[in-house]
């Protein structure tokens, strides 16, 4: 069973996590805190969370045991966590591409995915931030907790712990490129529905219509038609 470390306070699990791989025989290894200083969040965003509210957790997994083309594997692990949210709260949990879960239009959890030499052997390291008990969330207006949008309180270190077992027994399954992009187009958050979109500062209308093979967002746009973009590309606005 890959070990768990739960660390007091930390400034970013995903940085931390390389400390506890061992130096002979590199394996598997999780890392969590509910107190996380300066979490790290995609392309270079950081991931604010209130203390003793919320879950950061990271997993690091040698590469060798995942079968899936890097720029799929973000997406798997989106598809992996939306799933253990789903069961756990019998919510509908959505997908905003390529890095947020959704319930009921908010923010509950955001996902890192990085490639990192831990011990000189190559690991994926996944990142969640875990929004649970937190309930006030100042100026970020997309943000919520599994406690705002489902009225539930949950134990951290309990599901923590449910999170962890579900991960590690899921995330080396053999899974092929076309049933992950299958998976998360089905969860697509606003997919097939007319958004409102910015490009390089200009707003207009559009239709998310899926997340092609090479990880791109194809939008039908009302102007330009149908057109792929990369994160940081395009602005979903909601």
């Amino acid at each position: 069973m890959t070990d768990l470390f739960y660390l007091r306070e930390c400034s970013s699990t995903q940085e931390k996590i390389g400390e506890f791989i061992p130096a002979e025989n590199p394996v598997s290894v999780a890392v969590c805190t509910f107190n996380q200083t300066k979490g790290k969040g995609q392309y270079g965003n950081s991931w604010e969370s209130g203390k003793n509210l919320n879950i950061a957790y990271s997993l690091a997994v040698p590469t060798s045991s995942i079968n899936l083309p890097d720029h799929l594997f973000n997406f798997r692990t989106a598809v992996l966590v939306a799933d253990f949210l789903a069961n756990l709260t019998r919510e509908k949990v959505q997908i905003k591409w390529p890095n947020d879960i959704i319930i009921k239009n908010k923010k509950v959890a955001g996902l890192l995915v990085e490639k990192k030499l831990l011990q000189n052997e190559p690991f994926f390291v996944l990142g969640i931030g875990l929004n649970v008990l937190q309930e006030n969330f100042g100026n970020l207006a997309k943000a919520g907790s599994l406690l705002t949008q489902t009225g539930v309180s949950n134990d951290l270190e309990a599901l923590t712990e449910q999170l962890h077992h579900y991960l590690v027994e899921k995330i080396t399954e053999n899974v092929n490129s076309k049933k992950t992009l299958k998976q998360l187009n089905k969860n697509l958050f606003r997919k097939d529905l007319v958004s409102v979109f910015e490009i390089d500062q200009i707003r207009q209308n559009g239709i998310i219509k899926e997340v092609d093979e090479d990880g791109f967002l194809v939008v039908d746009l009302e102007k330009d038609g149908l057109k792929k973009f990369f994160h940081k590309e395009i602005e979903l606005l909601y």
